[in-house]
């Protein structure tokens, strides 16, 4: 299982949000570049990044995350904003690896499907669950929509990725979190990366068993010191099974 450390900009600065409230956000006083290069200094394989001032069309962060990209040589996911093929083209040539795509995938599904025919393994769908219901504009949109149904509706799009968050994770049962991510890991096409599931490292020696989840995202955690990002690293390795001998 891959840890996928994540680090969430608003106006320049590392931050984490209490249920995506942009207007509360928990400020880190560090530096979100050397941040992104002592994550891989522990051994992250990959990092990703939420804009969350680009989800109101300002680019403030961009140069500040292309800074992110030239330091860290590991793939970065990028998300956040995203609601044109044209922002999508130029992030992945600026050497973004994978794109979110979350409320564009409620609105304009069509779009989240060409995006994912024209790149192969670079486009991510995000699957934002309140209470039953997939949200969007960063959380604060509710939908009639189902999840279930939502992942069937790109069962046949070629898709890297499918980020699943439990947007309760903050205020319910971390089991209840790790139900909803086992279920819709089973129902979706493509590998399913949880994010907000992991608040201890017990939270990750569960959900590195539950099938076809390749990968966690952790933020806060990591930023509370709740959990050592070496400590995570080392329990989200497979373990390797012992050979019988040949005599």
């Amino acid at each position: 299982m891959i840890i996928y450390p994540l680090i969430e900009l608003q106006e320049g600065r590392c931050v984490s949000l209490h249920r995506g409230r942009t207007e509360e956000p928990q400020i880190w006083h560090v530096d979100p570049v050397k941040r992104a290069q002592e994550y891989v200094e522990a051994g992250a394989e990959a990092i990703h990044v939420t804009d969350f001032d680009a989800m109101s069309g300002d680019e403030r962060n961009a140069e500040l995350i292309r800074e992110i990209i030239r330091a860290v040589h590991v793939p970065v996911t990028l998300g956040g904003g995203f609601r044109t093929m044209e922002r999508i083209e130029e992030w992945i040539d600026a050497g973004v690896a994978r794109i979110v795509l979350g409320s564009i995938a409620v609105y304009q599904p069509d779009m989240v499907k060409e995006a994912a025919m024209r790149f192969p393994d670079q486009i991510v769908l995000a699957v934002d669950v309140w209470e039953g219901h997939v949200v969007a504009d960063a959380w604060r949109s509710s939908s009639a929509m189902d999840p279930s149904d939502f992942l069937k509706s790109y069962a046949t799009d070629p898709l890297a990725a499918i980020v699943i968050t439990d947007i309760g994770a903050d205020i319910g049962e971390a089991l209840d979190s790790l139900a909803l991510v086992t279920q819709l890991a089973g129902e979706a096409n493509a590998p399913v990366i949880a994010r907000g599931t992991i608040r201890e490292l017990d939270d990750v020696s569960r959900l590195k068993y539950v099938p076809y989840v390749s990968g966690t995202i952790i933020g806060r955690a990591l930023f509370d010191r709740s959990i050592d990002l070496g400590e995570a690293l080392e329990l989200a390795r497979p373990e390797v099974e012992e050979r019988a001998a040949f005599i």
